[in-house]
């Protein structure tokens, strides 16, 4: 039997006790981006005390949302120059070109550079002067869910790094952050910008995102080109996906297996492993390499640089799969979910 013990022996949790909001008194907190991620930093961080001032362009269609949540907005480098502890919450591709036009020409000597992901830092894109702090508080859920937990008294969890320490006391004030935000309620485990970033790519592709997405894919065609009704195969690989993450979130693999029936559980242990083989996990461990080289990166940061070609060809052409049409028509028996427009 594994132990335990063993396998957290390494891990390196902070709590709210190890943290000392004081530290933020006397800074001003930048927030970069309203987004889900900048709106629940920014408000978490006012409520627990902090000054904090919004940093985005004049067109922004999030400028009014965040005036009329009662947070002062500045265009980004005003921001930037105000700020003492400037956070980047925008998207990966966007960031490289923030930080050269608007944020790196204001920063001052013993100011904080604060990253929710690490993917720019790691690979190159925004390369920091000595003479500021660098750190990462990555809160481990969406947005909204790390708001709503706030307001009810807990937190998320999350991670914290220091990528530059020009102060000495980077991990100091990345800490006072992740409390301001909630995640020290939780626990916030500490790791490097090298492991969250390369950890986090893979998870997205290997799992979360692209494993998933293809699994479901690649089930229903396989229900469908053998004569089954559309809306069954629906159903039957992908609707109840929910169901059953749902039982893994709250408990894990065990509790899953538990919770579904005993004829569920057999097919699992019995057919699972030949879904998912020794090709998948070579192919997997060659998805990290390219991660780690860097290959992955290149790619993506290319691609932005020439329009998007191949991400705007496939996400098109994805949309018009027949899942996807089975399934707006299915959830439109459904009311109780909540469907947004993706836009």
């Amino acid at each position: 039997m594994t132990n335990s013990d063993e396998l957290l022996k390494d891990l390196k949790i902070y709590y709210d006790a190890d943290a000392d909001l004081n530290l933020l008194q006397d800074r001003t907190i930048a927030v970069i981006g309203y987004g889900s991620q900048g709106r629940a930093h920014a408000l978490n961080c006012q409520d627990s005390g902090a000054k904090v001032v919004v940093g985005l362009r004049k067109t922004s269609a999030r400028w009014k949302q965040a005036e009329d949540d009662g947070l002062e907005v500045m265009e980004t480098a005003e921001a930037a120059k105000a700020g003492d502890m400037v956070v980047m919450l925008t998207q990966d591709h966007l960031q490289s070109g923030i930080w050269k036009n608007d944020i790196e020409p204001n920063m001052k000597d013993g100011d904080a550079f604060v990253v929710a992901h690490g993917f720019n830092l790691n690979y190159g894109q925004i390369i920091p002067a000595d003479n500021i702090d660098v750190v990462m508080i990555a809160p481990k859920s969406p947005g909204h869910t790390m708001r709503f937990q706030y307001e009810d008294g807990r937190g998320v969890p999350g991670l914290v790094a220091v990528f530059q320490d020009a102060t000495g006391k980077a991990r100091d004030y990345a800490l006072a952050y992740g409390k301001a935000v909630g995640c020290a309620r939780a626990g916030i485990i500490e790791t490097t910008i090298e492991e969250e970033t390369e950890t986090d790519l893979f998870g997205e592709q290997a799992v979360l995102c692209g494993g998933i997405s293809e699994l479901i894919r690649a089930a229903f065609e396989t229900l469908v080109e053998a004569g089954y009704q559309p809306a069954l195969a629906y159903f039957e690989c992908l609707h109840e996906v929910k169901l059953i993450t749902d039982l893994i979130y709250q408990g894990g693999i065990t509790m899953m297996r538990y919770s579904v029936s005993d004829t569920a559980e057999y097919g699992d242990i019995t057919r699972g492993k030949r879904v998912i083989d020794e090709g998948t996990r070579e192919r997997m461990k060659e998805i990290l390499q390219e991660i780690q080289s860097g290959d992955f990166a290149g790619e993506w940061i290319n691609e932005n640089m020439v329009g998007r070609p191949t991400f705007n060809t496939v996400v098109r052409k994805e949309k018009e799969h027949p899942i996807e049409v089975v399934g707006a028509r299915l959830r439109a028996m459904m009311p109780w979910i909540e469907e947004r427009e993706v836009k």
